[in-house]
């Protein structure tokens, strides 16, 4: 047998066992508790980074005041939805997706969130503090400006 076949494969058989041993002595800092339990007495963190920005015209989808940084959301996981859903939000404390959001072109009322209001980041942009890219005299409403 050629010497670098087997000197690979007893290489490889090293590493598997070390990795095996390793993973073995790795403890969780939450124990045995499933990642989206809570211990008796906590409380769920609200993911909330900063102040909402307030709206300036009506209908405004409102700006997502937390970091979605590897957020997933494809045609298969909507990480927005684990804290925003109609299921989720209460025990998350987030804001809970608007009916609109289950509505299709015709006006039907859906079971489950419209594919055309599915991908979150379409319309609800993270909110920075960040300096204008250019000047912009807009002014909101008169009716939603007493801020």
């Amino acid at each position: 047998m050629n010497k670098s076949l087997v000197l690979g494969g007893v290489l490889l058989v090293g590493l598997l066992g070390s990795t095996m041993l390793h993973a073995e002595e790795v403890v969780s800092l939450r124990g045995d508790n499933d990642i989206w339990e809570t211990s008796a007495g906590t409380e769920v963190k609200h993911w909330q980074d900063r102040d909402p920005i307030p709206r300036d015209y009506v209908q405004q989808p409102p700006m997502v005041p937390h970091s979605v940084e590897g957020y997933t959301i494809n045609f298969k996981v909507n990480k927005c939805l684990t804290c925003h859903s109609w299921a989720n939000y209460k025990q998350n404390k987030a804001t809970k997706i608007s009916q609109t959001h289950f509505a299709d072109r015709e006006g039907n009322d859906l079971a489950n969130v419209s594919a055309r209001r599915y991908f979150c980041t379409q319309c609800h942009a993270p909110q920075a503090d960040a300096k204008p890219l250019v000047e912009n005299q807009f002014q909101p409403l008169p009716a939603i400006s007493n801020r």
